[in-house]
């Protein structure tokens, strides 16, 4: 275990899939019903822990399960590739932990470990302004693309951060 800015940071494993699942869910509904104002919504899996299963457990990512006083709030995973362009794939919050810093501070922890990154990057959904804010104006990323503009639901932001 890591400690990095009052969080504990712990490699995922298979036994956090079920733990996180719940959490993942609550984030990525509560952000559905903020800018949707749909009840529910996410990418493919989030609600059964396939998605963590696919992309935190994949063999070719790092991801790192994060609590706050030894109880887990959420996670983050990442690709780091050999070029040092690396691609955080996902980060989440409970949303009771959301709006408190506690992002930036997952962020922060992911630069540190993996300082002979270049460049990174990201996607996410483009209704989605609250993370847009988030990557923009606390990450330090920028806009680099918009795929379906005009897609309320499929539309992508592809976000980069230059590191070096």
């Amino acid at each position: 275990m890591e400690v990095y800015g009052g969080l504990q940071f712990e490699i995922f494993n298979e036994e956090d899939v079920d733990v996180l699942t719940p959490i993942m869910k609550r984030a990525f509904d509560e952000d559905t019903q903020r800018h949707l104002n749909q009840p529910t919504g996410g990418p493919d899996g989030y609600d059964n822990g396939d998605f963590l299963r696919k992309y935190a457990l994949n063999p070719a990512s790092q991801a790192y399960k994060v609590s706050k006083d030894g109880k887990p709030i959420g996670a983050v995973i990442v690709w780091i590739k050999e070029n040092n362009v690396n691609f955080l794939g996902n980060i989440f919050l409970d949303p009771e932990f959301q709006d408190k810093g506690l992002g930036l501070i997952i962020w922060e922890f992911i630069e540190s470990k993996y300082p002979a990154t270049v460049k990174w990057y990201t996607d996410t959904p483009g209704f989605s302004r609250r993370n847009h804010n988030f990557y923009v104006n606390k990450c330090g990323f920028k806009v680099v693309k918009i795929k379906n503009p005009r897609d309320k639901y499929n539309g992508t932001y592809i976000l980069e951060k230059q590191i070096k």
